[in-house]
C-alpha cells in the first residue's frame, strides 16, 4: 500500500501547549473556527481521549468516521478516517514554543492502493479549508484561551 502526504501546515497559536490541547481536544466546538466542518460528534461524550470515535459533519462532503489511533496527552493525537479508496490519518502535534506560545502542526496522509491517485484531488480540496480554518482558530484562541 502507499502511504502519502496530502496536507501539512504548521502554524502557531497565542496560548500554552496544555491549554491549546485542551481547547483544541473540545472537537464539539471545531465548528466555531471551522467553517467546512458543521457539526461534530464524539464518544465518549466529552473532549477526545486514547479510546475516541466519532463523525465530522463537513461542508458539501457529508459525514466521515474517526477513531483514535495515536494518543500522547499535551503532545500529539492521530485519528483515522476513510475517504473512498483511501485511509487518512488526521495527525494533530503540538510543541511548546514558550510559555505561551504553541506550534501545531497538522499533518494528513492517505493511505491505500489509490493514494497516490486521489492526493491531488484530496489536498486541493481539504488544503483551503485547513488555509482557511487556520487564522480562525487563531483568533478563536485569542478569545477563548484564558476564559474557558
Amino acid at each position: 500500500m502507499a502511504r502519502v502526504q496530502a496536507v501539512r501546515r504548521e502554524f502557531e497559536v497565542p496560548i500554552g501547549r496544555e491549554r491549546a490541547w485542551n481547547l483544541l481536544a473540545d472537537v464539539r466546538r471545531w465548528p466555531e473556527w471551522a467553517p467546512h466542518i458543521t457539526r461534530v460528534d464524539v464518544t465518549p461524550p466529552g473532549p477526545v481521549g486514547p479510546d475516541s470515535t466519532g463523525v465530522l459533519h463537513i461542508r458539501r462532503l457529508g459525514a466521515t468516521d474517526f477513531v483514535m489511533t495515536d494518543w500522547r496527552p499535551h503532545r500529539h493525537w492521530r485519528w483515522r478516517g476513510r475517504v473512498p479508496g483511501a485511509a487518512v490519518d488526521y495527525d494533530h502535534e503540538f510543541a511548546s514554543v514558550d510559555d505561551r506560545t504553541t506550534r501545531l502542526t497538522w499533518v494528513v496522509e492517505l493511505d491505500g492502493p489509490s493514494a497516490r491517485l486521489i492526493r491531488p484531488v484530496f489536498a486541493k480540496v481539504y488544503g483551503p479549508n485547513v488555509d482557511r480554518a487556520i487564522p480562525r482558530l487563531q483568533t478563536w484562541i485569542e478569545q477563548h484561551g484564558s476564559t474557558t
